[in-house]
């Protein structure tokens, strides 16, 4: 007999950064990756994309799992304490 699959548990996603462009933002996600922690880009359907957030936004998000947010903190402001500027 079978065993039944197990659910899927619905882990929520938080913002534990924000890029102040797009090309931090993708160093800062392989550094979390590099450290096993997964950070999805986000999808946009904007049709018309711009290459950087407009000044005066927030910039782009970095986003993780909840259970692994204290540690991504960590791996990002360990890395822009001794990191030059992107």
């Amino acid at each position: 007999m079978q065993q039944p699959h197990p659910e899927p548990t619905r882990e929520k996603v938080i913002v534990v950064h924000y890029a102040g462009t797009s090309t931090e933002a993708l160093v800062l996600r392989g550094l979390l990756e590099s450290a096993g922690i997964a950070s999805p880009a986000s999808t946009s359907t904007d049709p018309f994309p711009l290459r950087e957030p407009p000044k005066g936004t927030h910039g782009v998000e970095i986003q993780v799992l909840e259970s692994e947010a204290d540690d991504a903190r960590l791996i990002i402001a360990d890395y822009l304490s001794s990191a030059p500027p992107l």
